[in-house]
């Protein structure tokens, strides 16, 4: 029998996921994979730092150190950790908040960083970790995680645009599709409206609204994947819920 490693069910209950004899009965009832196999036996020991572990077919954070945040960027805030000219930025909030500065050392695997970015005058969600491969996946353009976005623009938006924003539109750049598209309100000449995006090229939301006839007036990013920005606050950084991160990392193959 191997006696190296942690008991299984410790794991999940050092993860939160649930007691340790609510683990026991998720694995006799075969809710629980590591590696990709189902595990049954309550004597199982796995290496949490090697281990990839499922249960319900989402993935679950084993190594303690590793923090995934959600912050709704306000409008004006650079999208770096710092900046040479003083202006605001993430990590002034990530200071003020206690998650970075000079008593702060990061975690083993390094420092928070922001997933992407968002323009100063685009608000909304950000994704902030210390999580260097999921990081990385989320940003690739072969994974195409789902953005989503909501403008204000200027003029009445036409019958056809969704379909042509859904068939492509040529920028200097390149082609730009969107997934989805829909008008959530009119009023006064302005055209609230609602898009869902795979890219990830700079200013490409704005451009694409411009090239179309319609200037964004603001746009907030609502979505990332299966997290979304909901009720919080700008300026406000929170954890991940296990159900997001597991969305997350199903969305990138991890």
């Amino acid at each position: 029998m191997n006696t190296e490693g942690v008991r299984l069910q410790k794991v999940l209950a050092q993860a939160g996921v649930a007691s340790r004899r609510a683990a026991e009965e998720m694995i006799a009832a075969g809710r629980v994979s590591v590696d990709g196999k189902i595990v049954r036996e309550m004597g199982r020991r796995i290496d949490p730092e090697k281990a990839v572990v499922h249960v319900d077919g989402s993935r679950v954070v084993l190594v303690e150190d590793l923090v995934h945040l959600a912050l709704n960027k306000p409008r004006g805030l650079l999208s770096t950790m710092a900046d040479d000219r003083g202006r605001p930025c993430v990590g002034d909030l990530l200071v003020e908040t206690g998650l970075m500065g000079e008593h702060y050392e990061g975690a083993p695997r390094g420092r928070l960083f922001h997933v992407g970015r968002l323009d100063a005058d685009t608000e909304g969600l950000l994704l902030l970790t210390n999580d260097g491969e999921l990081g990385h996946r989320l940003m690739h353009p072969s994974y195409e995680v789902e953005k989503t976005y909501t403008a204000e623009v200027l003029g009445q938006i036409g019958r056809d645009l969704g379909r042509r924003l859904r068939d492509g539109i040529e920028l200097e750049d390149g082609p730009v599709s969107v997934h989805s598209f829909r008008l959530v309100d009119y009023n006064a000449g302005r055209s609230l409206v609602e898009l869902v995006i795979h890219e990830g090229r700079k200013h490409v939301v704005r451009r694409l609204l411009d090239e179309v006839g319609h200037p964004v007036q603001r746009l907030v990013r609502t979505a990332i994947g299966e997290v979304r920005l909901g009720d919080q606050r700008p300026g406000k950084i929170r954890p991940l819920t296990r159900p997001e991160l597991g969305s997350l990392y199903r969305s990138v193959g991890m």
